[in-house]
């Protein structure tokens, strides 16, 4: 037996840092989650890491992480490897960050997202992260995509 549930690619560390729940919003410049609120969405790991290293900035900065705690969380976020299915998050409600967003209120989604600049993307709220009993091998796709999740894996 198994589930079905919409499944999104996400580059490491970001697949890592959602499954983990440092990472509690997801930044896109569509709303491509918007239809999946109040639904459970598959983390895939991709292959290919983030470009960037702002997520650095934010864990070592605002997050106050030292350098061992960052290693701790990047060693987690690997436990499964690349190119497989690796948990399950909720989604909530998805709004458009304002240009106009006042400073405090953007440093706070900031530290969310684990990633700056987030003026004109669209935020989404993910909670309730958990790891799946074992990796589900899988091709990572373009935007959204359905994978059927054996129920054992299930957490």
């Amino acid at each position: 037996m198994s589930v079905q549930v919409c499944c999104l690619s996400f580059r490491q560390p970001y697949a890592g840092l959602v499954l983990d729940g440092v990472k509690t919003v997801e930044s896109r410049w569509r709303p491509l989650l918007a239809p999946l609120e109040n639904r459970t969405l598959a983390v895939h790991i991709a292959q290919r890491d983030w470009e960037g290293e702002e997520w650095r900035a934010v864990l070592s900065g605002p997050l106050g992480m030292n350098q061992a705690q960052i290693q701790a969380l990047l060693e987690s976020g690997e436990r499964f490897g690349r190119g497989v299915v690796a948990g399950l998050v909720d989604v909530g409600g998805t709004w458009l960050c304002p240009a106009s967003q006042q400073e405090e209120e953007l440093q706070h989604l900031e530290r969310s997202a684990v990633l700056i600049g987030l003026q004109q993307k669209h935020l989404t709220h993910l909670s309730n992260p958990r790891w799946l009993k074992q990796p589900l091998s899988a091709r990572g796709g373009r935007d959204l995509w359905t994978v059927e999740i054996p129920t054992e894996l299930l957490p």
